[in-house]
C-alpha cells in the first residue's frame, strides 16, 4: 500500500489517466452514455495535475464537480441534438417514408402488400383509389410494420 501511495504522490497524472481509462472501458463495454463524462473529468483532472500540484483532496473534489457539471451539461444540451427527429438506426421501417415502392397485388378494402427496398411490407391506402398490382406507390407514413401509401 505504501508503494501505491508514493506512486500517487509522485505521479498523480498516471493515476487519473488510469481512472479515466477504466471509466472509458466500462462505457465502451456497456454503451450507457453515463460513464463518458467521468472519464473526461478524470482526464481533465489528470492534465491539470501535470501543470498544478493540487493534492488529493482538491483533485477528488475537482473530479466530482467536473463529473457532475459535464454530465448535467451533456444531458441538457446534447440530448436534444441527438433526438432531433433522426430515425432510429435499428428501425429500418422509419427510413422508408418518402421512398417509392411497388404494389404486389391489388389492394382489397384499402389493404395490400408493397415491395420496397427488397422487402415485402403490409400496406394501407386510406384515401383515393387503391393501387393496382405492379403500380408504383409512395410511402407517406409508417405505423409499426404497416406502411401508408398513396
Amino acid at each position: 500500500m505504501h508503494g501505491l501511495m508514493s506512486f500517487y504522490a509522485t505521479h498523480p497524472f498516471w493515476v487519473w489517466l488510469a481512472v479515466a481509462a477504466i471509466f472509458l472501458a466500462v462505457e465502451v463495454a456497456t454503451g450507457t452514455g453515463w460513464l463518458l463524462w467521468p472519464a473526461a473529468a478524470g482526464l481533465l483532472v489528470g492534465l491539470l495535475t501535470l501543470v498544478l500540484p493540487l493534492g488529493a483532496p482538491l483533485e477528488l473534489g475537482l473530479f466530482a464537480v467536473l463529473t457532475i457539471a459535464a454530465t448535467y451539461l451533456a444531458r441538457r444540451f446534447l440530448k436534444p441534438v441527438l433526438d432531433a427527429g433522426t430515425p432510429d438506426l435499428n428501425d429500418p421501417s422509419l427510413r422508408l417514408v418518402g421512398r417509392d415502392g411497388e404494389a404486389l397485388d391489388g389492394f382489397q378494402n384499402g389493404k395490400g402488400r408493397v415491395f420496397v427496398d427488397g422487402k415485402e411490407w403490409a400496406a394501407v391506402a386510406p384515401d383515393g383509389e387503391p393501387p393496382a398490382a405492379g403500380q408504383k406507390v409512395l410511402i407517406v407514413a409508417v405505423d409499426g410494420a404497416v406502411l401508408t401509401v398513396r
